[in-house]
């Protein structure tokens, strides 16, 4: 009876879903996550610096073309009412937590990945938005910003495409996803190209 059973376990257990995560997806995730706080964490800083000395010196303006001190004062610096790095401080947080836990072996819910999918892509349109702002608008080139887009479009690539292969969208985009996962790292130097060629028309250089 008991070897039965110990067959119809090991069975069961041979039928069971591969749990163990690839590696790289929560190194992306970490990695990502961390560099993104840390562009928000030195914009906050620069804007505390901002509002105690109007005429501080920032070592984020290196010229008229590339600085932050612009960003930061204008209205597009704080779309909610208060400076934008606060919003990145808080939400670079979770793609580093899901990564580290997913190294620890957690699994997640597909509701939970569909929202956290929904998250990324809601920080891909802000993010070009106030590229074209930066850009167009405001005529500069915000360094700590421009960190923060290069880790962005990267992130929500990786989890789209992360997604879209693990079925949480539905069987169908399976093969889409898998077969877009080699080709992230050419479409994430295709999007820093659409954005400096946007600089290039915009500034003329």
């Amino acid at each position: 009876m008991s070897a039965r059973l110990s067959e119809a376990e090991e069975g069961r257990l041979s039928r069971a879903p591969q749990t163990r995560v690839p590696l790289a997806f929560p190194i992306v995730l970490i990695v990502t996550g961390i560099i993104g706080w840390w562009a928000a964490f030195a914009l906050t800083l620069d804007k505390i610096a901002v509002l105690k000395n109007p005429t501080a010196v920032l070592d984020c303006n290196v010229n008229v073309l590339v600085q932050c001190g612009k960003n930061l004062g204008s209205w597009q610096g704080a779309v909610l009412g208060f400076p934008n790095p606060l919003i990145g401080l808080a939400a670079w947080v979770a793609p580093i937590v899901v990564g580290v836990s997913l190294l620890a072996g957690a699994g997640f819910a597909r509701w939970y990945w569909v929202l956290f999918n929904l998250g990324t892509a809601g920080a891909m349109a802000f993010i070009i938005w106030l590229s074209s702002q930066s850009i167009w608008v405001l005529g500069t080139l915000c360094p700590w910003c421009m960190v923060t887009w290069s880790v962005v479009i990267p992130l929500f690539l990786t989890v789209t495409a992360r997604n879209a292969a693990e079925g949480v969208y539905g069987a169908p985009l399976q093969p889409i996803g898998r077969a877009a996962i080699p080709w992230l790292p050419l479409a994430t130097i295709v999007c820093y190209l659409a954005i400096a060629l946007e600089a290039v028309l915009a500034f003329g250089v």
